[in-house]
């Protein structure tokens, strides 16, 4: 068995999620992935992915491991481009996370510049609208909006963004904008459920205070894209994320309201995996997306919505 040939192919297992898919990434039978798996298992005396007809998951063997194996296989890469002369070009993956509209608007044409500056480095790109774990999803830098829970992760504050309720001009022709909060239990509302706090709207600002009012959705949906489409069409209030509105804001088509009661910054941050010796291209590039971010976050065009500078 060629060990560091199994130790790649775990590495890509374990960030694919399935063995069926990683086996698409490598561009090899499933039966081979599914072998080299299972000697580098019997190699090192333990499971690393448990695995059942339905689900797979990194065991906490396979978690330490894991680590090790992209710590191996990183330095030979590294040795290996010395040997070459190629100690100062960076090369190698990168996988990354971020929220599905954040990441389509703002990160992807980050990563595309880098791309661009780096032809040695290629990147994995996952946008979901969840938290995903580093370390069962094979990733090395996220970006997170909201408040971090874990103070231990390495964090760069790239700016903020902030909640907004909108509707459709053609909706505020036939029904009057809410003036207050309360005023939503009136309305045919559309709940984007990844939002935290549900059907239950909290509205806070330094003039107003905190306000909580429970809305009755006609439709709760749960993407972004979902809910701004139809306020577009004229179903109802809605309530995002600012940049999930921002191109329907800019374009007329949708339109705020209670804007007054909601000036408060949710912070957004890229966080990278811990580990004990970082790599030069994940420190390279968090360096490089941080300040890039920062300035697209505080754009004139991005602040009209955001508000980032708070």
């Amino acid at each position: 068995m060629d060990r560091f040939r199994a130790m790649s192919v775990f590495i890509t297992v374990a960030g694919a999620g399935s063995l069926s898919a990683a086996a698409q990434q490598l561009d090899q039978p499933l039966t081979t992935v599914s072998r080299q798996l299972a000697a580098l298992e019997a190699l090192v005396g333990t499971t690393l992915i448990a695995r059942t007809t339905r689900h797979m998951a990194l065991t906490e063997a396979g978690r330490r491991y894991l680590d090790v194996c992209r710590r191996v296989l990183e330095e030979l890469e590294s040795a290996q481009g010395q040997i070459a002369g190629r100690d100062d070009e960076l090369a190698g993956s990168i996988a990354l996370t971020a929220p599905i509209v954040f990441g389509r608007m703002h990160l992807l044409p980050v990563v595309n510049q880098f791309l661009k500056r780096h032809p040695r480095v290629d990147v994995r790109l996952l946008l979901i609208d969840r938290i995903v774990d580093f370390y069962e999803e094979g990733v090395d830098v996220a970006l997170r909006i909201g408040a971090l829970p874990d103070s231990s992760l390495v964090a760069s504050r790239i700016g903020a963004v902030r909640l907004v309720t909108c509707a459709a001009p053609s909706y505020l022709t036939s029904h009057a904008a809410p003036a207050l909060p309360a005023e939503l239990a009136d309305h045919a509302c559309i709940s984007f459920s990844a939002l935290p706090g549900g059907v239950r709207w909290i509205y806070k600002s330094a003039k107003h205070g905190r306000q909580s009012v429970r809305v009755l959705p006609r439709l709760a949906v749960n993407t972004a894209d979902g809910a701004v489409d139809a306020a577009i069409a004229g179903l109802g209030v809605t309530r995002v994320l600012s940049y999930q509105a921002e191109v329907a804001l800019q374009r007329g088509r949708l339109r705020a309201v209670l804007d007054s009661f909601e000036d408060t910054a949710i912070p957004v941050h890229l966080i990278q995996r811990p580990v004990r010796h970082p790599q030069p291209r994940v420190q390279t590039f968090m360096a490089f997306a941080a300040n890039a971010l920062r300035n697209r976050l505080a754009s004139p065009r991005v602040r009209l919505t955001s508000r980032s500078g708070n």
